[in-house]
């Protein structure tokens, strides 16, 4: 339980989300004694209460109400003011509340809860104009507004480092690949490009991105305005989003670029050490934290070089160059660009041997757009576990190095389909058919209430053994409307999952790199003459103890060109390293902050609006919404980046109190405002019965949205979501 951690990261954020109540309930506090309203209670929290101050009786625990009623014999509201300030008593008393996920300020002849509390006393809230009762009601919205710009400016003005806006990766098939260019130039987005823009609106961070994606409009295609290195002008894209199946959310499909440090927190440096033993790199010192500084003598500006450089290897090993000096001692980006080294302590070059890449085959019966498989011809290979996470369920149950042969019933479960079959046994036992050190096992693993056994997952490249093979695959991947399919070379061979394929035109395979070597060889005197080829494949099932078969299948001139043009990748891929980061600063100026905070406060605000269109267009999920106990959450993770982060996270979430707030529903500000307008306009308020009647509706509203959100922290804060 991620949030149980840390005990003073959660006091941050619970007493910094208590403030922020607090300002808002000052607003209408002083907006109310400006107004001549008298103020019966300023609380700070709901429930029971804790502590009480009242002037003239100091601090209490519990109410200050008994000691009033025993002083006047009658409860606190009910005494005049005039005659309490004659004593040296006040009329407001100020509480801490037992339970922190909100506030009131109390007015005489006001209850939020109750229409039918009026007052027509002079220091009543009825009796003032409605002008004044507008600027009471809305004085917490605005002050929370200010306090945002003001956590803004202080943010801005230190600096606080962003993922920079520059595509990383792009997921073969994603909307992003299939982005159609509108100026002449080749379609789809490329690692190295720099969003500018989405829809006219600016992209200062690669957050910007992901949000524009989720909250685009899902009848209308996005227009993204590029900079890609080597081309002197912009380049525009039309791109429509598709759901994310991992985060339930729109996306574009783009990962973030990526620096040259290595990633060293706690969760992922076991199996970067782990990928770093395989490579050798480990035995020349680098682990994670280090910082890659240059392939082959040139330096490198990120990660995506190292990618780009086994691409171009012709399948020759790469010398790396590495400085181990720590993670903090490096990442000291201002730009899009990472800055030198400061001082390295050491410095050591390795060699690094590619890995062979394989075919992306998108299966016809993928459950998700864009879910493709690595394969060979048709032939995927199976799931093996590479890793478990030290807090998985599975530890002792689960090894490195077990292969999947089935899930429950289903024999041979591709890779892409792993996840989703496991998905469907979340927070239950799940049966696995495994090959573990040459032996068949059956083992009950424990699947989290989200779905996941808390393990990392990779292709058995070193079994020869293929899934369930894919017969048909999509014909056009890239065009996210295209639903034509076609066969692949042994779609006719109608195999069962669990096939070992042992030999092609009699050279005898040993795993799945000498399956690729064997198929460029036997095909490229075709490949020269842009012809078919006809092979003979040998093959057994591993499990029904059939005999070895042999058939002859062909490829196509096409499929012989994608085997031939099988290129090589890095042995460490480019999502081990640290996001290539972006400072937003104001450099000191004063005016420049404002003007950022100003900004930034407007964007939330709008983007929060545009959230509950989006929720209510169905295109944002409620699962993806958060209450108090999500809060405190997400806030510790914040407040672990430092004090900036920390001011920029409250920031935001004073934006949202204030957008919530505000919103048109009654016992909410913004339902107050509203029947304010229509007493304006109509010189009287609305019917009690209309009141009484909102009001219900407004607190059925709010507290089925509190549950859900209750219910989906507690979730997250159990599965570690």
């Amino acid at each position: 339980m991620e949030l149980l951690s840390n005990t003073s990261n959660i006091a941050l954020i619970v007493i910094g989300f208590g403030l922020l109540i607090a300002i808002h309930e000052f607003g209408h506090f002083i907006a109310a004694r400006w107004a001549g309203i008298r103020v019966e209670s300023f609380a700070v929290g709901m429930g029971p209460t804790v502590l009480a101050y009242r002037r003239g009786l100091g601090i209490r625990f519990g109410s200050t109400a008994p000691d009033i009623k025993t002083r006047y014999g009658a409860e606190p509201e009910k005494i005049p003011t005039a005659e309490l300030h004659a004593d040296g008593v006040g009329e407001t008393e100020y509480s801490l509340r037992l339970l922190p996920i909100g506030g009131f300020v109390r007015m005489k002849g006001q209850e939020d809860m109750d229409p039918t509390s009026t007052s027509d006393a002079i220091d009543g809230y009825g009796s003032k104009p409605v002008w004044k009762r507008m600027i009471v009601v809305s004085a917490g919205v605005i002050l929370n507004l200010i306090t945002a710009v003001i956590l803004f400016v202080v943010a801005f003005m230190i600096g606080v480092k962003f993922e920079a806006p520059i595509i990383g990766a792009v997921r073969p098939g994603s909307p992003a690949a299939t982005a159609r260019n509108l100026d002449g130039a080749p379609n789809g987005l490329l690692p190295g490009d720099q969003i500018d823009s989405i829809n006219g609106d600016p992209m200062t961070t690669f957050a910007d991105i992901q949000i524009g994606a989720a909250m685009s409009h899902p009848d209308h295609e996005s227009i993204l305005q590029v900079t890609r290195p080597g081309v002197a002008t912009p380049l525009r894209f039309e791109v429509a989003p598709i759901k994310d199946a991992t985060s339930g959310l729109r996306s574009f499909g783009v990962a973030p670029a990526r620096s040259g440090i290595l990633a060293d927190q706690k969760d992922v440096a076991p199996m970067i050490e782990n990928m770093l033993d395989k490579s050798g790199l480990r035995a020349a010192g680098v682990k994670p934290g280090s910082t890659l500084t240059a392939i082959n003598g040139v330096a490198i500006a990120n990660a995506e070089a190292l990618d780009l450089a086994f691409k171009n290897s012709n399948g020759k090993s790469v010398v790396t160059t590495w400085s181990l000096t720590s993670h903090s001692e490096i990442n000291d980006t201002t730009s899009s660009n990472t800055s030198p080294a400061k001082e390295a302590l050491t410095v050591v070059s390795a060699p690094m041997s590619p890995e062979p890449k394989f075919e992306d085959l998108f299966p016809s019966d993928s459950k998700s757009i864009g879910e493709y498989d690595l394969g060979l011809i048709g032939f995927s290979p199976l799931a093996r576990i590479d890793y478990v996470q030290k807090t998985s369920p599975n530890q002792g149950i689960l090894q490195a190095g077990d292969i999947v042969l089935a899930i429950e019933d289903r024999s041979g479960p591709r890779l892409g389909e792993f996840r989703s079959l496991i998905e469907t046994y979340a927070n239950r036992a799940v049966q696995l058919k495994i090959l573990r050190a040459g032996e068949i096992r059956s083992i009950n693993a424990r699947a989290d209430r989200q779905g996941h056994l808390d393990v990392l997952v990779g292709p058995a490249w070193n079994l020869l053994v293929s899934a369930r093979v894919i017969d048909r695959v999509l014909e056009n991947p890239l065009d996210s409307k295209s639903t034509q399919t076609v066969a692949t070379p042994i779609a006719s061979l109608e195999l069962r999952p669990l096939t070992k394929i042992i030999s092609i035109n009699d050279i005898t395979l040993t795993d799945w790199a000498s399956m690729r070597d064997a198929l460029w060889v036997t095909t490229a005197t075709a490949f020269g003459k842009n012809t078919p080829a006809t092979l003979n494949i040998s093959f057994q099932n591993i499990v029904a103890n059939s005999p070895v078969k042999s058939t002859v299948i062909t490829l196509s001139a096409a499929e012989i060109n994608d085997i031939q043009n099988l290129g090589w990748s890095s042995p460490l891929p480019s999502e081990l390293f640290e996001p290539q980061m972006i400072t937003r600063s104001a450099h000191g100026n004063p005016v420049l902050a404002a003007t950022m905070g100003f900004t930034e406060t407007k964007k939330l605000a709008v983007l929060t609006w545009l959230t509950l269109d989006r929720l209510a267009r169905g295109t944002v999920g409620v699962e993806q919404l958060r209450g108090p106990v999500g809060i405190v959450q997400v806030g510790t993770r914040v407040a672990d980046r430092g004090m900036t982060y920390l001011l920029f996270f409250l920031a935001m979430i004073s934006v949202n109190l204030a957008v919530l707030n505000f919103l048109p529903l009654p016992i909410v500000d913004g339902g107050l405002f509203l029947f304010l307008l229509y007493e304006g306009c109509f010189r009287r308020p609305p019917s009690l019965r209309f009141q009484n009647a909102a009001t219900l509706v407004g607190l059925a509203f709010l507290g089925s949205l509190f549950v859900v959100t209750f219910y989906n922290d507690v979730v997250r804060l159990f599965t570690g979501g």
